[in-house]
């Protein structure tokens, strides 16, 4: 049984394992589904421990819906051939998203992707996302570096980077395309211990000053992300790593641009999203 159908069902790093009667109350749980196997369980307690937070087993009298209630706020769930995110307002499966049909693009030829017009990325080159969110960003830039690039994605959220960089693993290469690199780190914090000129472009898309009607999946990307502001101090240090060039979408809605003192591209007059590029450090 999936974890969404789960849900919706009637109600039928310290410690690393707890057991489901347990009092305490966490932010987050990794569990199974009730179909669980020995691997399975495996790879969710594996999961569980690389971000310090509890694992459960999983049975089928134990429904998703008491966990809940019960001890944590959200669950990732690892099923047979998914992984999704589970909170009290619904479950959010892992899937490509709208990174597929913006690959499809490119696969036949359409350079219209605002991602490959604002950083130019070319075959080869290495790229730095600082804002995982659901990776879609991470995916068309793996394409766009293609088998010989890299693409390391930072995520800050234990949750998201979970649902994602599993999420990940579990669809198959595209094979004009690199493997992305998924890394549980706060982005400023990183970029510090990165040398000059370590990537050739650095992306930011921070969450939104001002909310917005929007789909499913990024009403629980916003439940769930980091909403540390991109600071002045931030994109420098981006800068310094950036060889080529910085690139960062925000709202048109927000003040993110100004408090940055960056002035974003025109843009059309009906659009919601905005970008912005300023240059990189120049060395290799």
């Amino acid at each position: 049984m999936s974890a969404s159908s789960e849900l919706l069902s009637p109600l039928s790093s310290e410690p690393v394992s707890e057991p489901a009667g347990s009092s305490r109350r966490h932010a987050l749980v990794v569990t199974t589904s009730d179909r669980v196997d020995a691997a399975l369980a495996q790879r969710a307690r594996g999961a569980a421990e690389s971000v310090g937070v509890p694992y459960v087993e999983r049975h089928h009298k134990l429904p998703l819906r008491k966990l809940l209630t019960d001890m944590a706020d959200a669950l990732i769930v690892f099923e047979s051939s998914a992984v999704s995110l589970v909170d009290a307002e619904g479950a959010l499966r892992f899937s490509p998203g709208l990174a597929h049909l913006r690959v499809k693009q490119l696969d036949a030829g359409v350079p219209e992707d605002m991602l490959l017009r604002m950083a130019g990325l070319r075959e080869g080159e290495r790229v730095l996302d600082c804002t995982l969110g659901l990776g879609a960003d991470a995916q068309v830039a793996a394409r766009l570096v293609g088998p010989t690039g890299h693409v390391m994605a930072l995520e800050k959220s234990p949750a998201l980077y979970l649902l994602v960089h599993h999420g990940l693993a579990g669809l198959p290469r595209h094979p004009a395309s690199c493997a992305v690199e998924v890394v549980h780190a706060d982005a400023a914090e990183h970029l510090r211990t990165l040398p000059d000129g370590a990537f050739d472009v650095v992306l930011f898309d921070p969450m939104f000053e001002r909310e917005r009607k929007s789909s499913v999946a990024f009403e629980a990307l916003r439940r769930h992300a980091d909403y540390a502001p991109l600071t002045r101090a931030t994109v420098e240090e981006a800068r310094r790593v950036a060889r080529r060039a910085v690139v960062i979408k925000g709202s048109r809605y927000s003040r993110d641009f100004k408090k940055l003192g960056i002035t974003p591209e025109p843009a059309r007059p009906n659009a919601t999203v905005l970008w912005a590029k300023v240059p990189g450090s120049g060395l290799r």
